[in-house]
């Protein structure tokens, strides 16, 4: 399919510069150009442009548009159209060099130059990999692309640009940006570019006058983005490439932890949690709940989940148990990932939106329906953790179905019984009250309505009061708001005859 790039006509201020400014050549740059040719539509433009006086392309920026001067130090504007949308603002910047201070990882340490006239081949050599280091010249409709980055594309491969050591060095964030990059795009690394990567993976957590070469917070933006564009296939690569062993160590502690072939014949603690992203995407959680979209906390919550099996495994030939066990894994694996999620700053990234607090809970209450059986469970108990407007409700039950396919017994089949029969459960709950969605309808009678009939003071017996009405409610003994006030007085009334 032939790539359909814009032109300078689709940019009608940019088209006015060119005719005041008749040197100027404006080129698509990056990202864009990558997408375009691989048929991605993209909305998401950075322009280069040279030839033009800074000043003076400040000056007529300003007069025809807003202007965000975010990268001026740079020669980079933030520019929209006069009427146009905010988010249709794109960047506007002009040629410049980049020499890396000291080749020790740290982006920020870099001598930039910026320089109007400088030829746009100049600007492509200090880009990071090949498919991004290529210009489409809007006025003239010709690709620049000196690094060979279309064959790349063409080839699905994802190379530097230069020798790899000498790219990465400069920033050490690159090495993540491959292999997300990577996932994206479903391109495979070029070798020399892999090995060099899985190489100087150790360095990805040095420090440099006290800071952190690769922020925290940029390490956690690579990983989620790596996660919500294939969360298997990204925990795959990272593996590989050794970036868990180096980010986040204590998730390989799950390889070649045992577990009982009586329920996981999928193999280790590893194995399962694999399998468990993977169920993530199968048909069978999808139809369950209707396709709704796996968010970054439930991937996240998925991953951690078993984390806590290796800290608490007993095993029949040392601990005097009948077979493998992991008592409290579940509350030991929430601390762990609490713990790990706050030291990568996991919630940093503003556009992510993962709660710690989310994940830590689902954790916390994956094996809810192991520890209790579902049929037995007190309505109110489902309806606090399954009903809970305030806590990831829908979340964790995604987390115990996946969760549950990735439990593979000897039969060769997932195991879902107790799902199944929560399911049912809540089923009864809604046909008993009339509820409708995912939320169970409304309580009967409040707090204030029980202290008036009963007389009693405000405290814990107005709680105790309001619960045991609800789970009547729950259950079908009281169905309306006349049923509860006739059982709260009766109540008084037995209460004051004894």
């Amino acid at each position: 399919m032939h790539p359909k790039f814009p032109n300078i006509n689709d940019f009608p201020v940019l088209r006015e510069l060119v005719s005041q400014f008749p040197k100027a050549q404006i080129c698509l740059v990056g990202g864009a150009v990558r997408d375009i040719l691989i048929g991605k539509k993209t909305t998401d433009f950075d322009m280069l442009l040279r030839g033009v006086n800074p000043d003076e392309l400040e000056t007529f920026l300003a007069s025809r548009g807003r202007v965000v001067y975010a990268g001026k130090n740079f020669g980079v504007w933030k520019f929209c159209e006069i009427g146009r949308p905010k988010n249709e603002m794109y960047d506007i910047a002009m040629p410049r060099t980049e020499f890396s201070l000291h080749k020790q990882g740290m982006y920020k340490d870099f001598s930039v130059k910026t320089d109007p006239h400088l030829p746009i081949e100049e600007d492509l050599k200090r880009r990071d990999f090949t498919i991004n280091a290529m210009a489409y010249d809007l006025v003239t409709r010709k690709l620049i692309d000196p690094h060979q980055g279309s064959a790349d594309v063409l080839s699905k491969i994802i190379r530097t640009v230069g020798k790899p050591e000498d790219r990465f060095a400069e920033d050490y964030s690159r090495l993540l940006r491959a292999l997300r990059f990577s996932i994206q795009l479903g391109f495979n690394i070029e070798p020399e570019t892999m090995a060099s990567l899985t190489s100087l993976m150790v360095n990805i957590n040095d420090e440099i006058d006290g800071r952190n070469t690769v922020p925290r917070e940029t390490i956690a933006e690579e990983f989620l983005k790596s996660l919500r564009a294939d969360a298997l296939a990204a925990i795959k690569i990272w593996d590989s490439a050794g970036a868990l062993a180096e980010i986040i160590p204590e998730l390989l502690h799950m390889k070649n932890c045992p577990q009982p072939d009586a329920w996981h014949t999928e193999g280790d603690v590893w194995n399962h949690t694999l399998l468990a992203l993977e169920k993530l995407k199968s048909e069978e959680l999808k139809n369950e709940f209707n396709n709704e979209p796996i968010d970054s906390d439930l991937m996240l919550a998925v991953l951690f989940h078993d984390i806590g099996k290796p800290y608490t495994i007993q095993i029949p030939e040392r601990n005097d148990v009948e077979r493998i066990r992991y008592n409290d894994h579940d509350n030991v694996g929430a601390r762990i990932t609490e713990k790990i999620l706050n030291r990568l700053k996991i919630s940093a990234p503003p556009e992510a939106g993962v709660s710690v607090e989310n994940i830590v809970w689902m954790i916390e209450n994956h094996m809810l329906l192991v520890h209790g059986d579902p049929e037995k469970l007190r309505p109110n108990t489902i309806e606090k953790y399954f009903f809970n407007p305030r806590k990831p409700s829908r979340n964790l039950m995604k987390l115990m179905l996946a969760d549950g396919l990735a439990t593979i017994g000897p039969d060769g089949a997932g195991f879902r019984e107790k799902f199944d029969q929560l399911c049912r459960r809540i089923a009864e709950i809604k046909k008993t009250t009339g509820s409708r969605g995912h939320l169970l309808a409304k309580p009967l009678i409040n707090g204030n309505a029980v202290m008036k009939i009963t007389g009693i003071e405000p405290g814990i017996g107005v709680g105790k009061i309001i619960e045991d009405i609800r789970h009547k409610q729950l259950s079908g003994e009281l169905k309306s708001k006349e049923d509860a006030i006739s059982y709260l007085k009766n109540t008084k009334n037995q209460s004051q005859n004894r």
